[in-house]
């Protein structure tokens, strides 16, 4: 068909499936509300990020089970400042494994199966845990566990933003890092509340045990991906599919053939060649560089190693305690950030979230320069590691600072870096592209994290804990500029428009 032919098509469908439009006068149809109200969709999305849940669990496993460990009594289950740093960044280590993985199996199995065969080294990585007798065993798990968190980080996304409406794809995208964040909640609030019993650490990798079923068995009645299925040449599938996810009862018959002709022209697997031309290349550059730019800014770290973070700095209030609370204002910022993505749009959310983590990296790297040792609540040659486990009592309401900092940090990424960096890698990537693309980006995020948390407790030894704090502030203000310069907008635009924004330029995008 000629171009022209498709092009009151097109626009038809574009004036469809807008997003959230202002005033009486430009009233939503029945079909686009009839689509948006479809709880299939919802239910799918809640089956895959089922998968972030346990990744967010995964992740901060460490921060209540280091300082157990360091005292244990069993020697061949007792960490020491080395092995612990190694605990603690083993599992990035795997979710680079993972993502390498990803950019194979997304386009072969599917971005539906791929989060499924997570679901196997997840289990296995916490059986490890769960029955560990020496140090070996508790490494390995947290390698399977991150694996199985990188294969995630790379599949769910894209699954989302595939199989979302456009009218709620920012909402939907940001459920990853929601789920992700209450993962890691339900995991300080798990140690704290198994501690209080009296039962074992072990308990803690049981537990995990339960959204890795959960989730395999949800995925087995949920469709796969009408964009992948098209590339397979299964159009009845596909067709299936989104009827599925958008509701016998709408018009889901337009979308599909925008979609159909978006992989139509995108049917061949991409070249050498063609990762030259700008249309390939500026988006897949774009998600990579903000991928290290989001872990650069130290959230890993922060997350990993939380409760010595906390003890290092004598916050006044217990170090299990503050973590509860940092982890539900990263919820509570996250739900803002899921509400306010397809109403504020992405860029401003980005600015915001770098303006607030660059203000309290520096706040909390000022601190613990200036603050006296008395309040610091560690003697000079104290390894952050150590101070977990015999840290100073608070001397004066002056500790609450990191604890704010800390805090406000979160609330910053979880805000914007956190969700809009995994959603934007998805909405960007060419489809072509898309499955080995977002496997690079998770393979760059991860050795990114691994390098930083492997390093950032001999950093902290050997210069001070202001030193990684810094840091991360001058990255988050190139994370500023960086949005400023080279992220595109994308509220209430379809894929297909987005893709048309970098194959043509931005008055096409625009249109």
């Amino acid at each position: 068909m000629e171009p022209g032919a498709r092009e009151p098509l097109v626009r038809k469908a574009s004036s469809t499936y807008r997003t959230f439009p202002g005033g009486a006068a430009r009233r939503l149809d029945k079909e686009y509300l009839e689509s948006l109200r479809n709880k299939r969709l919802y239910l799918a999305v809640f089956a895959a990020v089922l998968g972030n849940f346990n990744f967010g669990f995964a992740l901060v496993y460490p921060s209540p089970v280091i300082p157990v460990l360091e005292a244990y009594p069993v020697p061949a289950l007792k960490l020491d400042p080395h092995k612990a740093s190694w605990f603690g960044s083993v599992f990035t280590l795997g979710a680079a494994a993972g993502g390498l993985s990803a950019m194979v199996l997304n386009d072969r199995l599917g971005r539906k199966l791929s989060i499924m065969f997570s679901a196997v080294p997840s289990a296995v990585g916490y059986a490890l845990m769960g029955s560990a007798q020496g140090v070996w065993m508790l490494l390995l798990g947290r390698v399977l566990t991150g694996y199985a968190g990188g294969v995630t980080s790379a599949s769910i996304p894209v699954y989302i933003s595939e199989i979302s409406h456009p009218g709620v794809r920012g909402m939907l995208g940001a459920c990853p890092q929601i789920m992700a964040v209450l993962g890691s909640l339900i995991l300080y609030a798990l140690g704290k509340y198994l501690h209080g019993l009296g039962l074992d650490w072990r308990w803690l990798a049981v537990a995990g045990e339960v959204p890795v079923l959960a989730m395999i068995v949800l995925l087995c009645f949920m469709p796969n991906s009408p964009r992948f299925l098209l590339s397979q040449g299964k159009e009845d599938e596909a067709l299936r599919s989104l009827c599925w996810l958008r509701g016998k009862d709408t018009d889901y018959a337009r979308e599909y053939e925008q979609i159909k002709d978006s992989v139509r022209k995108q049917s061949r697997r991409i070249s050498c060649a063609e990762i030259k031309d700008p249309f390939i290349y500026k988006p897949i550059m774009i998600a990579v560089v903000m991928r290290f730019l989001q872990q650069l800014s130290g959230v890993t770290c922060v997350l990993v190693y939380l409760q010595p973070i906390f003890k290092k700095t004598s916050v006044i209030l217990k170090p299990e305690y503050d973590a509860a609370l940092v982890g539900l204002v990263r919820l509570f910022s996250v739900a803002i950030a899921a509400v306010s993505m397809d109403k504020a749009g992405r860029k401003i959310l980005l600015f915001v979230s770098a303006g607030i983590m660059l203000a309290s990296n520096l706040t909390m790297g000022l601190y613990v320069h200036f603050t006296p040792l008395s309040h610091n609540g560690t003697a000079a040659n104290e390894t952050l590691v150590s101070s977990a486990s015999h840290g100073a009592e608070p001397t004066s309401y002056i500790t609450l600072i990191p604890l704010l900092a800390t805090m406000f940090f979160i609330m910053g990424y979880a805000m914007g870096w956190g969700p809009i960096t995994w959603l934007l890698m998805s909405e960007i990537l060419p489809l072509k592209a898309r499955g080995v693309a977002s496997g690079l980006c998770v393979v760059v995020s991860w050795l990114t994290a691994f390098m930083l948390t492997r390093f950032f407790l001999p950093v902290v030894e050997n210069f001070g804990l202001e030193v990684p704090f810094l840091f991360f502030a001058v990255i988050c203000a190139g994370n500023f500029l960086f949005t400023g310069c080279c992220v595109p907008e994308t509220k209430g635009r379809t894929l297909e428009q987005i893709e048309s924004y970098f194959r043509t330029g931005r008055r096409s995008f625009m249109r």
